[in-house]
């Protein structure tokens, strides 16, 4: 009787194998994984030169963000390919940054209206750098333009920054837009001639160096009372000057009222008060 000796591999012999098994495993996942992190490298430098020529007529500032952001989530598209790849569950890593970007944003929503008002001002262009505006309870000539604010220096040289939200949501005037600007400027001539005054402030005001012949400058009756008339002169002028011809245009107004003299020659029979200004 012949007994056959059966060979039974030791607990070490199949713990090698089963480790041997499982670097091959894990290194073919490494490497799978090193490849889609470099092919993801790439990618997103592809992905940035494709943006960037798509999008150049574009405001500067929104192209770069908008260049930026398509970079980052082809980032994220690598990453959790990476993840995949190595075997992590990926989809319940997408949950828990969802989670987190929900309460991000939810932390965060002021900041976020603030950018999603930049957006549209970038798109709509309401203004450009160099315009003056009115908006958001200030006023000044745009310095810059962010996503998130933009910035204004006032007239008294104060840099100051406004959230984007407070110039979208609201009324925004910018004066500086048409390229032109009408000075509107009341004035109470009291009980003188109606049509000798409008005459006398014509005359006054046109030679101003500040202001445009065309258009024209008017001068109408806004109201009459019985013991006063008040009347509209409205010159033309750049926006930029608008301030000094307003105050110039006011105390020319104002000393010819005050003298008898002006009020009573004929127009042109006086000496040009901006001679000695040009």
């Amino acid at each position: 009787m012949t007994i056959l000796a059966i060979e039974v591999p030791s607990m070490s012999s199949v713990f090698n194998q089963n480790l041997v098994d499982l670097g091959f495993e894990v290194g073919k996942k490494a490497l799978w994984a090193l490849f889609i992190l470099l092919i993801t490298r790439y990618a997103v430098d592809v992905v940035g030169r494709i943006t960037r020529r798509a999008f150049s007529p574009l405001e500067p500032t929104l192209r770069k963000f908008l260049v930026q952001a398509i970079e980052i989530l082809t980032l994220i598209v690598g990453i959790v390919a990476f993840l995949t790849a190595l075997g992590i569950q990926a989809a319940s890593l997408v949950a828990v940054v969802g989670a987190a970007g929900l309460a991000i944003g939810l932390a965060l929503q002021s900041t976020l209206s603030h950018f999603a008002a930049g957006v549209m001002l970038l798109n709509q262009r309401p203004f450009e750098v160099g315009d003056f505006i009115e908006g958001g309870g200030v006023s000044g000539v745009v310095d810059a333009i962010g996503i998130f604010s933009t910035t204004l220096v006032t007239l008294d040289n104060v840099k100051i920054t406004v959230p984007n939200n407070s110039l979208f949501s609201g009324t925004l005037r910018n004066t500086t837009a048409m390229g032109t600007r009408r000075v509107d400027i009341e004035i109470d001539i009291g009980d003188r001639p109606i049509e000798a005054t409008i005459i006398l402030f014509l005359s006054l005001v046109q030679p101003h160096p500040l202001v445009l012949d065309n258009p024209r400058p008017t001068c109408h009756v806004a109201s009459i009372t019985p013991t006063s008339t008040v009347l509209y002169l409205r010159p033309w002028c750049r926006p930029d000057a608008y301030e000094q011809v307003r105050s110039e245009v006011l105390q020319l107004a104002k000393e010819a009222l005050q003298s008898p003299d002006l009020s009573t020659r004929e127009p042109g029979s006086f000496d040009d008060p901006w001679d000695d200004k040009n």
